[in-house]
C-alpha cells in the first residue's frame, strides 16, 4: 500500500489509505475499509474564487470549466490540459442520450443496488457505494450504444490525449453508474490507478493511459451526487499527495452534457443528499490497446453482433487487432497469429 503523508489528526486518513491500497491493488479487510469509513467527512464547496458556472437554480463557484461541444478542438484540449478535465456542453445530441437512459432504467431493474464489486469483493463494494447501481455491457442493451462509441468531438479528443502514446485504444468501459438517494460520497481517486505501474513510474510525466467521459442521462445536481474533481490534480507532483474535501467541486450537467477527464484527474461519485431521486449517468473511457481495460468487451460481443459496426466500434470492443505503429512494438490481440 502507498504510503501517504497525512498529519494524524486528519480524520481523512483512514479512508485514503484504503483508496491507494484498492488501486494500488494490495488489499485491506472489510473491517478497516468500514471503519474508514465511519471518518468521512463530508466533501464542502471551497471558498476558492472561480469563474462564476450558470445555473438553472442559482449561480455557484466552480473551477471546471463547461464549454460547448461547437468550440475548437483546441479550446476543449486546452481546458482538459490546464485543468485536468471540462464539462463539454451538448456533447451527446439529447435524444440519443434519452434513448440510452430508457434502456439503462429498464435493465438496472436487473442489478441490486451495492452488488458491484469492481473484481475486489467487499473491498469493492464499499469503493462502488452500498446504494449504488452499476453494470456494463451496455451494447447488449441499446444499439445507442454503437452511436455513442462514434462520437466526433470524444473521438477527437481521445486520439490527441491517447494516440501519443499507443497505434490504437479501446473501450476501457461503458458502465452504468447509478447513484441512489442517501448514499454517501465516494472516495476521491485517480482511474489511472487501475494500471499502477505505469501511472506511477514518472509521474507526473507518465503516459495517459486512459480518457473518461460521464454522461449525464438527465440533469444532474450536486444533490443528486454529481461526480465530484479537483481540478489541477492530475499535475501534482506527488502522486500520493492528498486532496482537501475542500479543493473538490461538484460538476453538474445537463442531459447530454459529459464531464470528460483525465485518468490522473482526483475525482470521486458525490453523495446523494435527495430523498427519492437517483442520479443517472454513464460512464464511457478508452484505455490504451496495449493495456488490459476494465470490462471484457471482446467476449461479450461475438464476431456476428458486430459485424454491422464500423471498424472504429469494432476495433474499441476488441475485434480487431493492435497495431503498434507508428510505435515500436509488436501486434496484440491475433488470431492464428493475423490481425483480426
Amino acid at each position: 500500500m502507498q504510503t501517504l503523508d497525512l498529519p494524524e489528526n486528519d480524520a481523512t486518513q483512514p479512508l485514503l489509505e484504503v483508496q491507494y491500497s484498492l488501486l494500488a491493488g494490495s488489499t485491506e479487510t472489510l473491517a478497516a475499509v468500514k471503519a474508514a469509513l465511519e471518518t468521512r467527512q463530508t466533501p464542502v464547496v471551497g471558498s476558492k474564487k472561480w469563474r462564476q458556472r450558470p445555473s438553472r437554480r442559482r449561480s455557484k463557484l466552480m473551477a471546471i470549466q463547461e464549454i460547448s461541444a461547437d468550440a475548437p478542438i483546441r479550446i476543449l484540449l486546452k481546458a482538459l490540459q490546464d485543468d485536468g478535465g471540462l464539462i463539454i456542453k451538448g456533447m451527446f445530441e439529447p435524444e440519443l442520450i434519452r434513448t440510452m437512459d430508457a434502456a439503462i432504467t429498464e435493465a438496472a431493474k436487473q442489478f441490486e443496488a451495492g452488488a458491484a464489486t469492481q473484481g475486489l469483493g467487499d473491498d469493492g463494494k464499499v469503493f462502488v457505494g452500498s446504494n449504488t447501481i452499476r453494470f456494463s455491457s451496455l451494447g447488449k442493451i441499446s444499439p445507442a450504444y454503437f452511436q455513442m462509441l462514434e462520437n466526433p468531438v470524444y473521438a477527437t479528443l481521445a486520439d490527441t490525449v491517447l494516440l501519443p502514446h499507443c497505434g490504437s485504444y479501446w473501450v476501457n468501459t461503458g458502465q452504468a453508474m447509478l447513484i441512489g438517494p442517501g448514499s454517501e460520497a465516494q472516495v476521491l481517486h485517480r482511474d489511472c490507478g487501475n494500471w499502477p505501474h505505469v501511472a506511477e513510474t514518472g509521474w507526473p510525466n507518465s503516459p495517459e493511459v486512459t480518457l473518461s467521459a460521464m454522461i449525464a442521462l438527465h440533469d444532474i445536481t450536486e444533490e443528486m451526487g454529481a461526480t465530484r474533481v479537483v481540478p489541477g490534480s492530475h499535475i501534482w507532483p506527488d502522486y500520493g499527495q492528498r486532496a482537501d474535501a475542500n479543493q473538490s467541486f461538484a460538476a453538474e450537467m445537463q442531459v447530454g452534457d459529459a464531464l470528460v477527464y483525465s485518468g490522473k484527474l482526483v475525482h470521486g461519485g458525490g453523495a446523494n443528499t435527495t430523498l427519492d431521486q437517483w442520479r443517472r449517468a454513464m460512464h464511457l473511457s478508452f484505455v490504451l490497446g496495449w493495456l488490459t481495460p476494465e470490462e471484457s468487451s471482446p467476449i461479450d460481443y461475438s464476431d456476428a453482433e458486430l459485424a454491422a459496426q464500423s471498424p472504429r466500434v469494432q476495433r474499441l470492443l476488441g475485434h480487431r487487432s493492435y497495431d503498434p505503429r507508428p510505435h515500436r512494438g509488436g501486434g496484440l490481440w491475433l488470431r492464428h497469429v493475423d490481425p483480426i
